[in-house]
């Protein structure tokens, strides 16, 4: 018995397919047949290959040969020549080309000039309900840009041309994410909730018109289809805890999509990080898939020789051209009448991505290997295999009574209903995380007992500090809480911003809605965790001892603190590194306390400019508060009298607010108003950010 790894040879039936190869074979060199085996079903995946050579054949030619499944049009009349499919998916001539700079930007000679670079050159296929089709080639030869052509996900940076047809219709821009569902390369899932609350959050986006009955039903059964009921109640996972398998966590992203009953399944890579037990599972489940009337395409890596006979078809690509692409046994026909024939105890796979494949290690290599890949791409073009593709399509296209586009189920609910899903789902998970939530709390709290401990107890003595030291804990609890609200927005939103932008690709919901979700969730938390910061700081160092006053102290507090996880979040809507936001809210708050606090220099001794802009910095209004809370009727005693009457100039606090803050108890109701007015002012601009981010996802 051969190994598992090779594609048995059979005499009973010639097929003969007539190929040209420039300067190559142009005759059949040996006979390669082929024989029907078992259905596809994971127990065939222990079947085997083999090689013979063929004695049918002319000369002692050894040729790789391949088991084709059984009558797969046989058992899916949807499929078969006789009848029209139910879905088909046409793409005829998709071309992309982007223009880079020649130099990096310090350079500006090179930096000037602009070279045009090919990603897509005339890519054309047909797909039909009940196949799989296996997408391959060396990294860098288009597939995923194939992908997101497909799928309208291309972008505005380059030029694309070329139309995809469903069912022989022309798609629109505005109907490909109705029609074609997108599993991405990376699994962008919330931590801590379990397998069946993400798929149940899922459909409650994605579906309006259901009970919760319903939709209980539908998740039980994607989880069904998709070997996931015996980790329903597990939780995902993550790189801090584990959770489910790697494998498991990819069939919970393809189940998400399923939820919507999508006719066409598109993968990028779904095998990647996965061992080679793990991919071949899940390649045979997305076959069984397709085989359930959909249209199932995969990019793929490394693909096992076992998985040869699981693709319906198969293509294989090189510097954005379609070298080839037709069914597993054509392919083996076909590279063989090219003279490229599989050696024995090899995988097929391999050595044709390899044979179609550029070296770029040295000039030679790449012209001799480019020269070779553009006879084998000329050959598949002048082939009989090409030409029934290109008929497929025009006939699709010409065909009287077309088949209305399958678009996915869209029932999606209204926006405050969106609002709430999102918000149950982010309190959900981000309530599981103790170690979050603790921190978030405890936060405040932590830099209270520093200040408190370097403060120890405030005094009332002008000489022994009395004003310095209560403008000091002011200085820190204005200018430390920003600082305490961005660490929160830096280390739980990019997650959550990564799952909104690939949901809302998926027209779930949009960016906004997520953004505001967050928001209503971290309120309360924001709330208890200034109480307890102020409750701790206020008593112990001893401020003004009225109860109004503290409160007064608490409320001014907890608007720095929210307006810093805001304007985080409203600068991570449009810058993605996370690092480059810490930075700029650093420098935002130190230029906001510097401008409108009035401690480093009074306001009236400032130039007009830095007056004019001290309006628009919530430290103005929140600094003014707190000192005419703290100093507003307040008396100074002075040990100091008798021997230097000079230094006992401060009598009482009503000094230090008319001396550096004029004014000011006139407008202390304003200024609440005025400070607390930076909240929704924050979250419209951050509406704002998120729709332009949508924006740019979209470039």
């Amino acid at each position: 018995m051969m190994p598992a790894s090779l594609v048995q040879c059979a005499l009973k039936h010639q097929t003969d397919t007539k190929v040209n190869c420039p300067g190559r074979l142009t005759e059949r060199p040996c006979g390669i047949t082929f024989t029907a085996v078992n259905e596809l079903t994971a127990d065939s995946m222990s079947r085997s290959y083999s090689m013979k050579p063929d004695k049918q054949g002319s000369g002692s030619c050894e040729s790789f040969r391949f088991l084709s499944m059984k009558g797969m049009a046989a058992e899916n009349p949807a499929c078969s020549a006789q009848s029209q499919p139910p879905c088909s998916l046409s793409v005829s001539g998709v071309s992309y080309t982007v223009s880079d700079r020649i130099g990096p930007w310090w350079d500006l000679k090179s930096y000037r000039k602009k070279w045009t670079r090919q990603i897509l050159n005339e890519v054309s296929f047909h797909v039909e309900s009940g196949q799989i089709m296996g997408i391959l080639g060396n990294s860098g030869s288009g597939k995923t840009t194939l992908l997101d052509a497909i799928a309208g996900r291309i972008g505005n940076t380059g030029t694309l041309t070329g139309e995809v047809y469903v069912n022989g219709t022309k798609l629109k821009q505005e109907q490909f994410q109705d029609c074609f569902s997108y599993v991405l390369q990376s699994d962008n899932l919330l931590s801590y909730l379990t397998v069946e609350e993400t798929l149940t959050f899922t459909a409650q986006l994605a579906l309006r018109q259901r009970s919760a009955m319903a939709i209980r039903k539908k998740v039980a059964a994607v989880m069904a289809e998709l070997s996931l009921s015996h980790v329903a109640c597990s939780v995902i996972g993550g790189r801090i805890f584990p959770g489910i398998s790697g494998g498991e966590r990819r069939r919970v992203s393809i189940a998400s999509q399923l939820l919507q009953d999508p006719k066409v399944l598109l993968l990028d890579e779904p095998t990647t990080g996965l061992d080679s037990m793990t991919a071949n599972q899940i390649v045979v489940l997305l076959a069984e898939l397709a085989r359930r009337d959909r249209i199932v395409i995969v990019t793929i890596h490394q693909p096992r020789s076992e998985l040869f006979r699981i693709f319906s078809t198969i293509a294989i690509m090189s510097r954005g051209e379609l070298v080839f692409c037709g069914q597993p046994e054509e392919m083996v026909d076909f590279f063989s009448r090219c003279g490229y024939e599989c050696p024995e105890y090899c995988n097929p796979f391999d050595i044709y991505v390899d044979l179609t494949s550029v070296d770029t290690r040295c000039s030679e290599r790449e012209a001799a290997t480019y020269r070779r890949m553009h006879e084998i791409t000329s050959a598949y073009q002048s082939s009989d295999i090409y030409q029934n593709m290109t008929w497929k399509i025009q006939e699709s296209c010409r065909h009287s009574n077309k088949p209305m586009i399958p678009f996915k189920n869209k029932e999606s609910p209204n926006c405050l209903s969106k609002l709430g899903v999102l918000l149950r789902r982010t309190v959900r998970n981000l309530s599981r995380d103790r170690m979050g939530i603790l921190m978030r709390l405890s936060q405040n709290l932590i830099f209270g007992l520093f200040v408190a401990f370097f403060v120890m107890k405030l005094d009332n003595d002008i000489t022994k500090g009395a004003v310095q030291d209560r403008i000091g804990v002011i200085y820190q609890s204005m200018g430390a809480s920003p600082y305490t609200g961005m660490l929160n927005a830096v280390a739980l939103f990019p997650a959550l911003r990564a799952i909104a932008d690939q949901e809302s690709k998926d027209g779930l919901y949009q960016k906004w809605q997520m953004f505001l979700a967050y928001i209503i969730h971290i309120l309360p938390f924001s709330i208890i965790s200034v109480f307890i910061f102020s409750s701790f700081l206020y008593w112990t160092v001893g401020m003004n001892p009225d109860p109004w006053r503290f409160l007064c102290f608490t409320a001014v507090i907890m608007v720095p603190h929210i307006v810093g996880e805001l304007l985080t979040l409203v600068l991570l809507g449009v810058v993605q590194d996370p690092n480059m936001v810490n930075s700029g809210m650093a420098l935002l708050n130190i230029a906001g306390i510097m401008v409108g606090s009035g401690f480093l220099r009074g306001t009236q001794q400032m130039p007009v400019v830095f007056q004019w802009l001290s309006y628009l910095t919530f430290q103005k209004y929140g600094c003014e508060l707190l000192i005419v809370t703290e100093f507003y009727g307040k008396n100074f005693t002075c040990s100091a009298a008798a021997s230097n009457p000079a230094a006992c100039f401060i009598k009482n606090g009503d000094t230090i607010i008319d001396q550096g803050y004029p004014g000011a108890p006139s407008r202390y109701t304003l200024d609440f108003l005025l400070l607390y007015t930076f909240l929704p002012l924050l979250v419209l601009l951050g509406v704002i950010s998120f729709k332009i981010r949508d924006h740019l996802v979209r470039r």
